[in-house]
């Protein structure tokens, strides 16, 4: 599966919610661009958190697309993210888009590549982009002990993503399902 540099997208499911962040930065080879980009939305109403990493372009198609999937599918997410991997991979056009799509609602959180893969994560926990290895890693030693929240959870390990990949700042942006 592709990495793409320039950006870390996290999501955390605990106690019945579920969060979503990433940074802001936009980088440009070696040359950050943009520091307060936002890289995370609601889908579907406010049910459905989306985030990206890769190009924009790509990425804002690949929403439109998805929301297509879920139209046609309406309170099943899961096979509207199946559909949409079937067809990203098998389009001549789709399969060229250069991102990585992570959904998530208060059940189910996916991975969705271009490559064919659809990841729902056995944790809860789910990270893509340049930092998404450190914001992982962050998250799996807070999650199991922490009195942190999910929200909270990817706040501090988008933070501690932030002080270790270059490609990540601490710009952020985090949404939340779930809780009163």
């Amino acid at each position: 599966m592709t990495t793409f540099h320039g950006t870390t997208i996290l999501t955390v499911r605990k106690n019945g919610r579920v969060a979503l962040g990433g940074d802001g930065q936009v980088s440009v080879g070696d040359t950050v661009m943009k520091g307060r980009a936002t890289k995370v939305r609601t889908l579907k109403g406010g049910k459905i958190l989306a985030g990206f990493a890769g190009s924009v372009a790509d990425a804002l198609t690949l929403y439109e697309k998805f929301e297509e999937k879920l139209e046609r599918h309406p309170g099943n997410m899961p096979r509207a993210a199946v559909e949409l991997a079937k067809d990203w991979r098998s389009d001549r056009i789709l399969r060229r888009l250069e991102a990585l799509l992570v959904v998530a609602n208060l059940e189910h959180s996916f991975l969705l590549s271009g490559s064919g893969e659809l990841i729902e994560p056995d944790d809860g926990i789910l990270a893509v982009g340049s930092g998404g290895n450190y914001a992982l890693a962050a998250a799996r030693a807070l999650l199991p002990d922490s009195a942190l929240d999910a929200k909270q959870t990817v706040e501090r390990s988008l933070g501690i993503a932030a002080e270790i990949c270059v490609f990540t700042n601490n710009h952020l942006t985090v949404l939340e399902l779930g809780g009163a």
